[in-house]
């Protein structure tokens, strides 16, 4: 899989790689069981059922590294974050912040459209009780590690949505900046900032998950904070 990712010419084609993967057992089987049951409310549509690519800018100043596909929503849709509760909430805060054409993403065909701006997850298949292992994380990291090294000239801020995004990020530095991480790991927060040299600035920021939006410890106004910094990081209007 690693000579596959670095083989990659463009985005398409690392798309493309993407979601033809089959690295993980324990992912494929469940992707692949979840797209035959489907839940009730989606049992007429046909689920994408594979690995979801990345979405949004080829010159994207602000990368947004999610945790992995929902199991109802990406992996049914085909597109991160789209089709799910945790999108909603994702996409009306990039649109309040002037990122997304459209507060909605309800389907890989909706016309959304994302400025200075790509959405990927650091596991790229929905893992069950959404809960990807570390082992599974790190055989998915050269898709990731790939996708940034594509879009490093413009990159300037990485927004992590929960822990297990910010510890994927780290290896990235090394792999594709040359850079070696921080040690210790500077600790994972809502708003925690890490900056090094010549490197994108790294933002911490709960995840969008229902968990975290419907119990209000993630808030629209958390959010906004977060993609207005962003944004004044990367020098985006």
């Amino acid at each position: 899989m690693v000579a596959r990712a670095a083989r990659a010419t463009d985005l398409p084609d690392l798309d493309g790689a993407v979601s033809a993967c089959f690295a993980c057992p324990r992912l494929v089987a469940w992707r692949e069981e979840v797209a035959r049951t489907r839940r009730a409310a989606f049992r007429d549509q046909e689920y994408w059922g594979r690995p979801v690519p990345g979405f949004g800018a080829a010159d994207a100043r602000i990368a947004i590294l999610g945790l992995a596909p929902a199991a109802h929503g990406g992996n049914r849709t085909g597109r991160i974050f789209t089709g799910d509760r945790s999108g909603d909430v994702l996409f009306a805060a990039l649109h309040r912040a002037g990122l997304a054409n459209q507060p909605t993403s309800v389907a890989a065909d909706d016309g959304l459209a994302l400025r200075d701006t790509r959405i990927f997850a650091a596991v790229r298949c929905a893992p069950p009780d959404n809960k990807p292992t570390p082992a599974e994380r790190d055989t998915c990291a050269p898709w990731l590690h790939r996708e940034v090294a594509l879009i490093r000239p413009t990159l300037r801020v990485v927004v992590a949505l929960g822990a297990f995004a910010w510890a994927a990020w780290w290896p990235t530095l090394r792999e594709v900046y040359g850079v070696r991480p921080p040690s210790p790991r500077p600790a994972f927060g809502h708003g925690a900032h890490w900056s090094g040299r010549a490197v994108p600035d790294l933002l911490g920021c709960y995840h969008v998950s229902q968990q975290n939006t419907f119990t209000g410890r993630l808030t629209p106004a958390m959010l906004d904070d977060v993609f207005d910094r962003a944004k004044r990081l990367a020098e985006v209007d």
